[in-house]
């Protein structure tokens, strides 16, 4: 894809839903990849799968992403200057059903982690390389949810989408892009791990992770710091910037959004 750099991927969350699909679609790009994944069987599996299909060399690393130990090994495979990374996809992540006054602090701690120190953290490892080469690009997943007053959810993707566009702008004449990509309702494990009735959202709300991740390619290799997938949630995110703050907040509470 023209604008898209060459070499080596490297995507947390690798072996479902989203992270799966850029996996995929990287993979038919030529690209080598790198998965992250907490899961040691769905990683070797999805490794396998990838080479088989589009005959691409796969590296797979186990690492916890809520512990020091597996963000270490991350960031040191991130440092290594013989097989750079050249593509970061930040993906990995969850929701935590209930409110957060009802979570205990641990959990709201470590969805801290996961939503916004851990991408912090392995954007500013692989950036020194990136910047001394003159290329790269970084996706950040985030979600419409960051557009709205929704609980720490929409807090921590809300200073996601504000990091990508800020170092889209401080990076991209340096030849490195960043993208935010904020997606609604995806057809993914992500809802049904949290307990989630998703019968509840209607059916024109809900996306296919195929078009979600060619949307967030496209807008990397055109260098848009933010990445919308459908004229939809366009809409949906330019109402949820200009409403009134109480209207969007309860809006998205009915939705669960």
């Amino acid at each position: 894809m023209t604008g898209l750099p060459d070499g080596i991927a490297l995507i947390t969350g690798a072996t479902a839903g989203i992270g799966a699909e850029f996996a995929e679609q990287l993979a038919s790009r030529g690209h080598s990849l790198v998965l992250v994944a907490r899961d040691l069987p769905r990683l070797e599996e999805k490794a396998g799968q990838l080479r088989s299909r589009w005959g691409v060399n796969v590296e797979v690393l186990q690492a916890d992403l809520r512990d020091d130990d597996g963000v270490t090994r991350v960031l040191d495979r991130l440092r290594q200057s013989a097989e750079p990374v050249s593509v970061l996809v930040n993906n990995a992540g969850y929701g935590l059903p209930k409110s957060f006054t009802d979570n205990s602090l641990e959990d709201e701690m470590k969805l801290a982690t996961i939503l916004l120190n851990v991408p912090l953290a392995l954007s500013h490892a692989v950036l020194q390389g990136m910047l001394e080469r003159g290329s790269g690009g970084i996706i950040n997943v985030a979600s419409v949810a960051g557009f709205t007053p929704r609980s720490t959810y929409g807090a921590l993707k809300a200073a996601v989408i504000s990091f990508s566009r800020w170092a889209n702008f401080a990076y991209r004449k340096r030849g490195v892009k960043v993208t935010a990509l904020c997606p609604g309702f995806v057809h993914t494990e992500f809802h049904d791990r949290m307990g989630m009735d998703k019968t509840t959202v209607p059916r024109w709300m809900w996306l296919h992770p195929e078009a979600v991740v060619e949307s967030a390619l496209k807008d990397l290799a055109a260098g848009n710091a933010v990445s919308i997938p459908s004229r939809r949630y366009k809409v949906l995110s330019f109402v949820a910037r200009h409403a009134p703050s109480s209207l969007v907040a309860s809006l998205a509470a009915s939705q669960g959004a």
